[in-house]
């Protein structure tokens, strides 16, 4: 009888299952995801654990820690799986601090908030960018820009909702006003009226796509299968705006642009109305950096950006991408190389990384 066939099985079948990468790599963001047990010690760990590693074989996988209990394992003394992690006490006391930030009414220094944090000002600033992607005052910035557009929406006056919003004078929010909203603030309380979006609907090997484009520049590239849910699309980020349907000029770019999806090698040199927080700015300038053919994770995207500890949050950034292949975050997969979740589905996003495979 051959006793070694089962234990082959089970080897493969833990080193297929995803959750393994993490543990072979001790990644922390894997954290709190999953826990793993290891048959001959009798124990279950965190993904980070940095006890010597198990032979795959003797491995099995648990979505809680209860589970892991009740399975008969007991916790690891080195991990502390049944704890809360060093990487949870973080996350919690800088959502703290963030809460403490969004309730202000002012800027608050950042002596203050470190002060509340109980650590040094310098240590306080690299953790809360490690765990939140941005600094302090760039969070605070954009929680303002924030309830600016709700304000804006809601007050009486523009100069009402500017200074709820926190800003201490006018001239200070319109200073910078357009790179916020991409439109004047009355244009943006009107919900864009006075606007005029440009779009034009074409169609490609990956379905329909429709670009829009402002006075700034490219603001949208939409995939779909649906033309009528791709123009609803537009009309839900410009409600008032002035809506212009292509002609002959126009709809000559969008030829560029579907040109551009078929062969992403040629480049797309348009310039981009490209709207979003600051931290989604960080990670959409990371994605168009990276080469055509190539991949990156989202772990590697949070270090580019100097936040290692936010690949979740680049990944919510790369699903909040409205222009498509322009920013090209169909390149970013998962750490073991599978594809993940892409707005435009993953077909799309499959074909789109064959294709720029085949032509590099």
């Amino acid at each position: 009888m051959n006793y070694a066939a089962p234990r082959v099985e089970r080897a493969v079948a833990t080193e297929r299952d995803a959750r393994w990468a993490s543990v072979a790599t001790r990644n922390p963001e894997a954290d709190g995801t999953f826990y793993y047990s290891v048959s001959t010690t009798g124990v279950y760990c965190r993904p980070s654990c940095a006890a010597r590693l198990a032979r795959p074989e003797h491995v099995r996988f648990h979505q809680t820690s209860r589970e892991a209990e009740q399975a008969g394992f007991r916790p690891c003394k080195r991990c502390k799986p049944d704890q809360t992690s060093e990487n949870d006490r973080r996350a919690a006391m800088i959502s703290k601090v963030c809460r403490l930030i969004e309730q202000s009414e002012q800027m608050i220094g950042l002596e203050r908030l470190a002060e509340e944090a109980q650590l040094s000002s310098s240590y306080f600033h690299r953790l809360f960018k490690a765990v939140t992607g941005v600094t302090p005052r760039q969070y605070a910035a954009a929680h303002r820009a924030k309830r600016v557009r709700l304000t804006l929406e809601r007050s009486r006056t523009v100069t009402e909702a500017i200074y709820e919003a926190g800003y201490n004078s006018n001239g200070r929010f319109y200073e910078t006003s357009n790179d916020i909203l991409g439109m004047t603030p009355s244009s943006f309380r009107s919900g864009g009226e006075g606007v005029t979006i440009r779009f034009a609907i074409g169609e490609c090997s990956l379905g329909s796509i429709l670009v829009a484009q402002s006075v700034q520049g490219i603001c949208a590239i939409l995939l779909g299968d649906d033309p009528d849910a791709l123009i609803r699309d537009l009309q839900n980020r410009f409600p008032r705006a002035h809506m212009v349907g292509g002609d002959a000029t126009f709809e000559r770019l969008v030829s560029r642009v579907v040109g551009f999806v078929e062969a992403p090698a040629i480049g797309l040199d348009l310039p981009l109305d490209i709207r979003g927080t600051a931290f989604q700015r960080r990670v959409w300038q990371a994605l168009q950096r990276i080469p055509s053919g190539e991949r990156m994770n989202y772990t590697d995207i949070a270090i580019a950006i100097g936040a290692p500890k936010s690949a979740r949050a680049v990944a919510r950034a790369c699903g909040a991408n409205a222009l498509a292949v322009a920013i090209p975050c169909h390149r970013v997969v998962r750490r073991d190389g599978s594809l993940s979740g892409y707005r435009w589905g993953i077909a799309r996003k499959r074909a789109l990384l064959e294709r720029e495979r085949r032509r590099s």
